[in-house]
C-alpha cells in the first residue's frame, strides 16, 4: 500500500470526506490544500451519465477559458499559403507543412503542445497518425484545430483554449487554473466550463446528467462540490 506523504494527510485533513462544498467554498479550500512549493494546477473532474460505447454520448470539444489556463501553449500549425502566412503572425511558434510532418517522425521532435492542422494537410498528417495518437496530439476538427482560419484557432489556443472528452467511463478531466489565480478568476474558469458541459448534454441522455464534481490540485486532495450550486 502506498504511503501518502505528511503534506497530503495534512492538506486531507481539511477536507470533509463526505461533505458537498458549494462552488465558492471548494474554490478557496483547493488553494488552502495545494501540497507543493510550485504554483499547482487546479483541475476538476466530472462524472457523467453517459454511456460512451454509444457515438452520440461521447463528449469531445474545446472552449477558452475566461482567464485562461495559467500556461501558455507550444503551437505548431500544418499549413501552407495564406493559412500557413496568418498562423505565422498570430503567432504560432512553428509553422511548416511536410518538412514539419518529417521532423517529427525522422527526428522524435516533440517541443510544442498543440497541433493546429488545414484541412488539406491532414491527409500528410494521418501517416504519422500512430505516433500523434497516443500522445492526444492529433488535430480534430471538434475541438477547432482542424481549420482553415488558422488565426483564429491559434489566438484561441495562446487565450487558453483547454479540450475535453469523455473518457470510457464517461468522465471528464480539466483543468482550470493555477493555484495562484485569484478565488474570483478560478470560480468564473469552472463556472463557464461546467455550464458549457450541462449545455452539450446529449439528448438521448434522460435523469440526472452531472452525477459528481470533484477539483483538486495537482497532488492535492479531491473536493466534492454541489453540483446544485451551479447555474442549470
Amino acid at each position: 500500500m502506498k504511503k501518502l506523504g505528511k503534506k497530503y494527510v495534512e492538506a486531507s485533513s481539511k477536507v470533509e470526506k463526505n461533505k458537498l462544498y458549494t462552488k465558492e467554498e471548494a474554490i478557496k479550500l483547493v488553494k488552502e490544500t495545494s501540497t507543493t512549493k510550485f504554483d499547482s494546477t487546479v483541475e476538476v473532474a466530472l462524472k457523467l451519465n453517459l454511456d460512451t460505447k454509444k457515438a452520440d454520448q461521447q463528449l469531445r470539444g474545446s472552449i477558452v477559458l475566461p482567464h485562461g489556463t495559467g500556461k501558455v501553449k507550444k503551437v505548431l500549425v500544418i499549413a501552407k499559403g495564406e493559412a500557413a502566412e496568418a498562423a505565422r503572425k498570430a503567432g504560432a511558434d512553428y509553422v511548416g507543412d511536410v518538412d514539419m510532418i518529417d521532423k517529427i517522425q525522422k527526428e522524435n521532435w516533440f517541443d510544442f503542445d498543440v497541433i493546429v492542422a488545414t484541412p488539406d494537410m491532414m491527409a500528410n498528417l494521418g501517416k504519422i497518425g500512430r505516433i500523434l495518437g497516443p500522445k492526444g496530439l492529433m488535430p480534430n476538427p471538434k475541438t477547432g484545430t482542424v481549420t482553415m482560419n488558422t488565426e483564429k484557432a491559434v489566438n484561441d489556443i495562446k487565450k487558453g483554449m483547454i479540450e475535453y472528452k469523455t473518457d470510457s467511463y464517461g468522465n471528464i478531466h480539466s483543468i482550470i487554473g493555477k493555484v495562484s489565480f485569484d478565488d474570483s478568476k478560478l470560480l468564473e474558469n469552472l463556472e463557464y466550463l461546467v455550464n458549457t458541459i450541462i449545455k452539450a448534454k446529449p439528448a438521448v441522455v434522460k435523469g440526472t446528467f452531472i452525477q459528481n464534481i470533484s477539483v483538486s490540485t495537482t497532488m492535492g486532495p479531491g473536493i466534492k462540490v454541489d453540483k446544485n450550486s451551479f447555474d442549470n
